[in-house]
Parts: structure tokens; C-alpha cells; sequence
């Protein structure tokens, strides 16, 4: 297996402020999180390596067929997790787990999708094998949402031409995060189309070195500095926007074509689904213990861990992590086989993801509140308290932080909140799951108790 830098100059076309990056993995734009996407896929050969792989490759490939195969999968997107504070949302596990689930439920999906079993086998154990790196994109981009028919110039990927080498596909997708530097890309729908969006309701699974496909990225959040502003050089996962103009994808990669009804069941696939917002819950618990790590950090550094109002932000900050753990391990608690495969139970893991939604807002919130001011107070880098030793005292204010430790907390917990990839996040973290008011609003709809709801209120009356 190539690494990861080899794999990265495959003749893929990443687009960075207007201009074809030629070499990604030396680009300061992507420099940063490549190195720290080295250092995971390293642990799987290291001390680490029976906690991550299963046959030496990642855990997230594995099937499961028991709840102690959740417990290892668990333990393996931990590692990864708590590694980069739970920041980094797309290592992959997520999209491999939605492939998984796809492979090991495609002896139903095929009664839905002819040749499916077969095309996603061959897909699935290629990149198992590989063990290769992929990312999902499914979102349109936003245009004028008015426009409710299929219309020629509104850049919806669609379907423009079938030949025998496989189809002819126009316009765009979003957020496909990661994309630079991943090798596949699951490419589907995130809403259910019509029949008269059929040209729309298509899934995919293409290499990123796909000719013709342009992969367009954000303006990059990374620093060059890993002292001042240590997340931000490590951690910007780049966003990018894929540009399909007039490719071909071959039938190989084809799963669904032009039909919606096959497109959303296999968009809400259950065990599918179950695998990869497992993933999401693990990462979610890993990234509310960072804030609130953070934030204990900032009450001690400044002495205030005594006062009431800090007192029950802490608590609350507590009980966020304690309760996504709880539904963890309720989830995996309550799972069940479905058609030979042990998946968690997807209720709890939605509540988990929808509290999630406002369990980091208000961590963020809380963060403010105690570093306040405090967060502003610091010099413009580290290395001047050093070359200035008279300046220490007035940076300093407990007896367990000195000005260099309470330095360079204030500045990590800034770069949390405060810098463009902690104004990302925050970004991130409320709408990755889609329009939180419409996954409430879904959660009501869907609710399996929602009838012993109402027969409770009826009955006292």
C-alpha cells in the first residue's frame, strides 16, 4: 500500500485560490492536516495497532456481528478522536462506515437495486484492501431555492448523457470535506427527489483523480504556527466544492441511476445509517470532553473555579459529556442483529446527535463566559514571555499556571473558539446532521413512543 503523499499525486485536481495545486501534501494550505493525517494511519502499524485494525486495515471495515464488535469500533474511532480533540469530523470513518453498512446489507438492497451486491463487493473489499482514505458529499449547492423543477443552469449534479462506457454527469457537489487529500468519494443526494428530479437522484463512488472533476477549496484556516495557534495548524479539515463538468463516471461506479426511490432507501439505509452515526457519537463525546476540558483549564488558570456561575457552567459542561455517553452506551446496549448485522440502536444515537447540535453551542458559550477578557490578555506569542522574563508576573494568576502555561491555554482555547477554524466549527457542529429545526422536527415525527405519548395524555383527562 502507498502512503498516503504517494497517494495524494494521482493526477487529481485540487483548485486552491484560483490556481491547480501541484503538490498537496507541501501546500500550506493542506500541510498541516496531512502531517496529522499521517501520524493516525501510523498508529496502525505501532503499539496501537490491535486497538485500530482488524487483518491490517482500519476497524471501520469491519462487519459487525456482535456488540462486542461495536465496543472495538468504538475503541478504534476514539483513539483517532481524542488524538485531534475531536475536531477532526472526517477521517474517513464516517463515509467508510457508510460503505460498510452498504456492503453488508447489499443482499437486501439488491431486491431494490439490481447488481448492487455485486458492484458494491467489488468497491467495498477495493477499498478495504487499500484500506483507502474517502469522504462523502451530498449537499447541492445553494442557489435559488424557489426553482422547485430540474432546470439546465441551476448546478444541481444531474445526469446529461448516457454512453457504453458509463454516464455523462454536469454540475456540482458540496461539502466534501477533506477532499483534497481522501481517495474516494461517496456522491448521493441528501434529499429525497421526485419524480421529476430523476436526473438528480443518482449515487456514485468515484476515485478523487476522476478525469474532469475539479476539486474547488475553501479559503484555508490553517496557521503555519503549531505553538500559538496549535489546532488551527493541525486540524483544518479543507472544505471543497466538486465540479462535474461533463465527466464520465463509469458504470462500475454506478449505483443508482436515475431512480429515487432506490437513491433515498439507499440514502437511509438502516445499518448504513446506525455504522456511521455511531462514528459521529464517539467523536461528538470526544470533542464536548475537549470543551470541557478547556474550559476547566480556564477556571483554574484564573482562579474562579469557586464561584457559583463558573461552578454550574462546569456542571453543565459535565453532564453534556455525561449524557452523550450515556446514549452511547445505551445505543450499543439495546443494538440488535438486523439481517445478520449487529448495529446500535439508532433512537438513542439521534438523540445523542440532535443534543449535540446545542450541547456545543452552549459549550462555546461557556468558554466565553469563563475566559472572557481573558482570552484577549496575552501577548502575541509565547516565545516573548521568554525573551522577556520582567513580563511574566503580569500573565500569570494561579499557583498552577504559570504566564507560559496560561499563555498558551488562553491561545488554545481562543483557536477553539475564536479563530476561522473555531468559527467553522461552530458552523460545523450545528448544521453537519442538516437544518437542526428539521431533525427536531423529524425526531418528533419519527419517534417510535409517540403514540404511547399521546395515549398517556389522553388517559388523565
Amino acid at each position: 500500500m502507498t502512503n498516503l503523499k504517494e497517494r495524494m499525486q494521482d493526477g487529481r485536481s485540487v483548485w486552491y485560490g484560483g490556481k491547480l495545486v501541484t503538490n498537496i501534501a507541501e501546500h500550506h494550505a493542506f500541510r498541516g492536516t496531512v502531517q496529522t493525517i499521517e501520524q493516525l494511519l501510523g498508529l496502525q502499524t505501532g503499539a496501537l495497532e490491535q486497538e485500530l485494525t482488524c487483518e491490517g486495515v482500519h476497524l471501520s471495515f469491519l462487519v459487525p456481528t456482535a456488540r462486542e464488535d461495536l465496543q472495538r469500533k468504538e475503541k478504534a474511532y476514539k483513539i483517532w478522536a481524542d488524538a485531534t480533540f475531536g475536531i477532526m469530523s472526517r477521517l474517513s470513518e464516517y463515509s467508510r462506515e457508510i460503505e460498510t453498512g452498504w456492503y453488508a446489507n447489499r443482499k437486501y438492497l439488491a431486491t431494490i437495486i439490481p447488481h448492487f451486491d455485486t458492484k458494491i463487493e467489488r468497491i467495498y473489499q477495493n477499498s478495504r484492501d487499500r484500506d483507502l482514505l474517502s469522504t462523502a458529499a451530498a449537499q447541492d449547492l445553494q442557489r435559488n431555492r424557489s426553482r422547485a423543477t430540474v432546470e439546465a443552469d441551476n448546478g444541481q449534479l444531474r445526469v446529461v448523457k448516457k454512453t457504453e462506457e458509463g454516464v455523462i454527469v454536469r454540475g456540482a457537489k458540496t461539502i466534501a470535506t477533506a477532499a483534497p487529500y481522501v481517495d474516494e468519494y461517496i456522491i448521493s443526494s441528501f434529499h429525497k427527489r421526485s419524480d421529476t428530479q430523476r436526473a438528480l437522484a443518482n449515487t456514485f463512488i468515484i476515485p478523487a483523480n476522476l478525469q474532469g472533476l475539479q476539486i474547488v477549496c475553501r479559503e484555508s484556516f490553517a496557521s503555519s504556527d503549531a505553538v500559538n495557534a496549535p489546532l488551527s495548524a493541525r486540524y483544518d479539515e479543507m472544505d471543497a466544492v466538486l465540479i462535474f463538468e461533463d465527466v464520465l463516471i463509469p458504470w462500475e461506479y454506478v449505483l443508482v441511476l436515475e431512480d429515487p426511490d432506490a437513491a433515498w432507501k439507499l440514502q437511509v439505509d438502516p445499518v448504513a445509517a446506525a455504522l456511521s452515526q455511531h462514528q459521529t457519537v464517539v467523536r461528538l463525546k470526544s470533542k464536548l470532553q475537549s470543551v470541557a476540558g478547556i474550559a476547566y483549564g480556564l477556571a483554574k488558570s484564573a482562579d474562579v473555579t469557586g464561584f457559583l456561575n463558573v461552578q454550574n457552567d462546569l456542571a453543565n459542561l459535565i453532564m453534556q459529556v455525561e449524557t452523550i455517553e450515556a446514549l452511547l452506551r445505551t445505543a450499543q446496549h439495546t443494538g440488535e442483529l438486523h439481517n445478520g448485522i449487529f448495529i446500535p440502536n439508532r433512537q438513542y444515537l439521534g438523540t445523542a446527535r440532535n443534543l449535540g447540535t446545542r450541547y456545543y453551542a452552549t459549550g462555546v458559550e461557556a468558554i466565553q463566559q469563563i475566559g472572557a477578557s481573558g482570552l484577549l490578555q496575552t501577548p502575541a506569542t509565547t516565545e516573548e514571555l521568554a525573551s522577556h522574563p520582567e513580563w511574566r508576573e503580569y500573565f500569570s494568576a494561579s499557583d498552577e499556571f504559570d504566564s507560559t502555561k496560561r499563555t498558551m491555554l488562553s491561545k488554545l482555547a481562543w483557536d477553539f473558539i475564536g479563530s476561522p477554524l473555531g468559527s467553522r466549527h461552530a458552523l460545523y457542529e450545528r448544521f453537519y446532521s442538516g437544518d437542526p429545526v428539521r431533525t427536531y422536527a423529524n425526531y418528533y415525527n419519527n419517534h417510535p413512543q409517540q403514540q404511547a405519548f399521546t395515549q398517556f395524555a389522553t388517559s388523565i383527562l
